[in-house]
């Protein structure tokens, strides 16, 4: 018998992630399955030289030194999502991309800056508060953990309005100016650079 679908009308509660809610949302099929969160921590032929099990075993190990490298989204007892957050330079593919670049050397050399990297939403919970929520969880997660600034690369879906799931794995502008970042870069059309400090 298949599994009764959780209610969206569920609260949505969160809290740091903890790896066996993280393995178990990730799952064995799809994007998640393959990338556990590495995309922006390995670049160039690092991350060809990585197979899944690789990069499911480094984010595993984030779990033993410092601060959980996310948040988790629950509907009643139910992992239902995630958000990667961690300081900007664990992630060696964010400091070097074109966004960023774009952004200006200010940006770019700023300290205490915390990324949000990605988004995971199980199916069923999309459009339904659950980014939301993880978002919020996300910049208190930084900050209580010593960030000033929390930066987000979302989409801009009015310049952009075919983006599918692929690309809004960073999230949406629309998401981060509700949960009050302010943009400080437009430079990469379709992709802002939004932040919200302490």
């Amino acid at each position: 018998m298949p599994p009764i679908p959780l209610d969206p009308a569920l609260p949505i509660t969160t809290c740091p992630a903890n790896w066996p809610d993280v393995e178990k949302l990730f799952g064995v099929r799809g994007e998640p399955s393959r990338c556990w969160c590495r995309w922006f921590a390995l670049p160039g032929q690092d991350w060809k030289a990585t197979a899944p099990g690789t990069r499911k075993e480094q984010l595993k190990a984030k779990f033993d030194d410092g601060p959980e490298p996310g948040v988790l989204a629950f509907r009643g007892d139910e992992v239902v999502g995630w958000c990667g957050v961690e300081p900007r330079q664990c992630y060696p593919r964010i400091e070097r991309s074109q966004v960023l670049r774009a952004a200006g050397p200010a940006a770019r050399a700023d300290t205490g800056v915390w990324s949000v990297s990605c988004f995971v939403v199980a199916p069923g919970h999309r459009r339904s508060g659950v980014a939301a929520a993880l978002l919020s969880a996300a910049v208190g997660h930084a900050f209580a953990n010593g960030a000033d600034v929390v930066e987000g690369y979302p989409v801009d879906r009015a310049l952009r309005p075919k983006a599918g799931t692929a690309d809004l794995y960073q999230g949406t502008v629309g998401l981060f100016t509700a949960a009050g970042f302010t943009t400080i870069s437009k430079k990469v059309p379709g992709r802002e650079v939004m932040r919200r400090w302490r």
